[in-house]
């Protein structure tokens, strides 16, 4: 209700939707797959990309061992939301899209709630590798998906009740 958010000095309230959304790229915590192929899936983040860099992002995403495991590689329907593809598949689609789109914020909701260790670790490096050199912004319940993060707040009943590094945070226990 007041206060102000601001993306390169700019504040989003005077920021046309299309350049808002240019700027922002998230990676939510269930993904949204239309029912159509890998290809269609992926280039989703960035309608205009070159095969290269389609291939970039996939091969930045970790997405490329589940292409060589299908039938169809690029053009495998995915099927109505995605049901052909595992959480952790789901997840790198939009890590791939994230990729694409190249974006000034990233936002990550939930992104690997749903994932066993072992896919969170692999996909934790694929998103540190996309959040370097940009603002980015995780929202998390799990602490392995936030403690490399520059600054935590954890918060309590709507309010900000601690904030630091992880390191800090846990020796205020």
């Amino acid at each position: 209700q007041k206060g102000s958010v601001t993306i390169g000095g700019y504040n989003v309230k005077d920021l046309r939707g299309a350049s808002l959304r240019s700027a922002v790229a998230v990676v939510p915590q269930d993904t949204v797959l239309f029912n159509d192929t890998m290809l269609h899936n992926v280039s989703y983040g960035n309608p205009d990309a070159s095969a290269e860099e389609i291939f970039k992002a996939v091969k930045a995403a970790k997405l490329l061992p589940a292409l060589d495991r299908m039938s169809e590689g690029w053009n495998t329907e995915v099927g109505e939301r995605g049901l052909k593809l595992s959480g952790g598949e789901k997840q790198r689609v939009a890590i791939a899209r994230a990729f694409l789109k190249k974006p000034r914020l990233l936002i990550c909701d939930e992104a690997t709630s749903a994932l066993d260790t072992a896919t969170e670790k692999g996909i934790m490096t694929s998103l540190e590798e996309l959040a370097a050199n940009r603002t980015s912004v995780f929202v998390a319940h799990r602490l392995s998906t936030i403690q490399g993060c520059d600054t935590i707040f954890v918060l309590k009943d709507g309010l900000v009740a601690e904030q630091g590094t992880h390191a800090s945070l846990m020796d205020s226990k």
